[in-house]
């Protein structure tokens, strides 16, 4: 389908608007085909990726934040940004391209619930971070394996489950344990949590929703990197 859509005729500040309103619908084919365009057009990945994919995205989760749109229309706009993402990604890999950040997310042990943390491995991927994501039901030392691996910036916990959410403790003291609690910036969510919660357990901050879980990213990288 994305052969029959023509973006040639579309001026290049007209046509980034048009994918944000595309992404906002959730439409695959046509955000694929102005990606390509825009790229024929010698727009750095780069660009194409913050000022299009990231820009767009912004804005779905700001809506998604004030409860205009809601997690089924997300979902449908974050399938459309990775579609644009499977263009950009071996290009910006190329380029050396720079990132936010990156973000190692996973649900705890114990828990196989995904959909709230998919979300906002999404919605972080589309902001412009990096994310490992390792699924459900990872204990400690899939947490500390990948720390090691990715070297993140952030690590985001997930637990929908009331008798899953002290495990969190359990990994931020692991981190503690092996020297690398001081060198994160620890996020966690779920339904059962709360500000207190995360206090208790001493991660940086909790986070409602993938909207606000960019929000906060975005926030204490910028934090970390000024008082660096």
């Amino acid at each position: 389908m994305s052969d029959e859509l023509d973006y040639s005729n579309i001026e290049t500040p007209e046509l980034i608007q048009q994918i944000h309103d595309d992404l906002y619908d959730g439409l695959v084919a046509e955000v694929t085909a102005a990606v390509n365009e825009l790229l024929s057009r010698k727009l750095t990945p780069y660009d194409v990726l913050t000022r299009a994919l990231v820009g767009g995205m912004d804005i779905v989760g700001v809506d998604f934040r004030d409860g205009i749109l809601f997690v089924p229309e997300v979902l449908m706009a974050a399938k459309a940004m990775k579609a644009g993402m499977v263009i950009l990604r071996p290009l910006l890999a190329e380029t050396g391209a720079p990132q936010i950040g990156t973000m190692v997310i996973g649900t705890v042990k114990g828990d196989i619930h995904d959909i709230g943390k998919n979300l906002v491995a999404m919605m972080m991927e589309g902001a412009g971070f990096k994310v490992v994501n390792l699924g459900i039901n990872n204990d400690a030392d899939k947490f500390i394996n990948a720390i090691k691996e990715h070297q993140p910036d952030i690590i985001g916990m997930s637990a929908l489950l009331t008798t899953t959410m002290p495990y969190m403790d359990v990994i931020i003291k692991t981190l503690k344990e092996q020297g690398l609690r001081d060198k994160l910036i620890v996020l966690v969510g779920g339904a059962p949590l709360n500000a207190a919660f995360a206090e208790e357990i001493e991660a940086d901050a909790y986070c409602r929703d993938a909207a606000v879980a960019v929000e906060t990213a975005k926030k204490l990288i910028a934090i970390r990197r000024g008082n660096m």
